[in-house]
């Protein structure tokens, strides 16, 4: 049986005092960052059981995940006011405690393969969690080459080597477009920001439901709006202005199915005699609001699960294989049937 790290080897291979590198394991303010980096990296390398000397948590907790939110492409604002976020954080929050595990959420937006190399080299936790993919998926398959402590809420996308937990975008997409066209509408809009992985595959499954329905797919249907309600708002406006026809909307969120409401009523549509509207996600608001919000559910409480146990028992055989989480067509007054 091979010997196990003791901090004197640690401090050997680091070349520093064993001093140095005790208050570098216990985070110490007078250790500067580049040397606490190489401490715990050579930590990480060999095995040594460092967070028995790091400051005990208030519950004296048996594991700790960090949890890091990537800005949207091209935006300076975060994703943490989204209420789809806060369910999924309460997700991975329900499931932390369950496994005795504390979890934290860092100020950090990595934005390249640097920075991500950043995060997983300087935080002492045993796990990571990235809610999003934003534009950083060849980044995380490069990660993935030299770091197994990580997992990503988010798509499924091609040739991925990193371990991933999602919903099915694409079938949800597809059952909402299926479900208006069941109801007859014939002019269904597809509202979303389809720079994001996720919004762009559910796109997909609008397409791939208009051709099964036997439907044009027209682009001029195809129209932007970021994850909040007054960019949905303002896409929806536009559209009544122009003059362009339309008698439903598939939206990529709640968030922006709520601003194509507040919209078409200010435009003097009824919904849903006028205009069926579905959003994604079933946040809770959408069972509350007016008319009550027809939805694609996501199950956060078992992706939540998934993303935990992905980190926590990673060692296990098939453990980081990446999954989907189902959707579910949640039927409410939105569509009118």
């Amino acid at each position: 049986m091979s010997r196990k790290t003791r901090l004197e080897d640690l401090a050997r291979l680091a070349g520093l005092s064993i001093s140095t590198v005790s208050r570098a394991l216990n985070d110490s303010p007078s250790i500067n960052a580049q040397t606490k980096q190489r401490i715990w990296q050579l930590a990480r390398e060999h095995d040594y059981p460092f967070r028995r000397y790091m400051p005990a948590g208030p519950v004296g907790a048996d594991a700790t995940i960090a949890i890091i939110v990537p800005r949207p492409q091209g935006r300076d604002n975060y994703w943490l006011s989204d209420p789809f976020f806060l369910e999924l954080f309460a997700g991975v929050g329900d499931a932390a405690r369950q496994r005795d595990c504390d979890f934290l959420v860092s100020h950090v937006s990595p934005d390249s393969y640097d920075d991500l190399r950043q995060v997983m080299s300087t935080n002492r936790a045993d796990g990571v969690i990235f809610l999003g993919q934003s534009h950083l998926h060849d980044d995380f398959n490069r990660l993935a080459e030299v770091e197994d402590r990580f997992a990503v809420w988010g798509a499924q996308l091609p040739d991925q080597r990193y371990c991933c937990v999602g919903s099915d975008n694409l079938l949800g997409g597809r059952r909402a477009t299926l479900h208006l066209a069941r109801l007859g509408r014939e002019r269904i809009v597809f509202l979303g920001d389809t720079e994001a992985p996720e919004a762009d595959q559910r796109r997909r499954g609008y397409i791939d439901g208009l051709i099964q329905s036997g439907l044009k797919v027209d682009p001029a249907l195809i129209v932007d709006a970021h994850f909040e309600v007054e960019s949905a708002e303002a896409s929806v406006e536009s559209l009544i202005r122009r003059g362009v026809e339309f008698d439903g909307v598939v939206a990529a969120s709640d968030l922006i199915a709520l601003g194509a409401i507040r919209a078409l009523r200010r435009g003097g549509r009824s919904v849903p005699t006028d205009v069926s509207v579905i959003g994604y996600d079933n946040v809770p608001f959408a069972r509350y609001s007016g008319p009550a919000l027809s939805t694609i559910a996501q199950d956060t409480a078992r992706a939540g699960r998934l993303l935990v146990s992905k980190l926590l028992d990673h060692q296990g055989e098939g453990a980081m294989r990446s999954e989907r989480v189902a959707t579910d067509l949640i039927v409410r007054e939105s569509c009118g049937g």
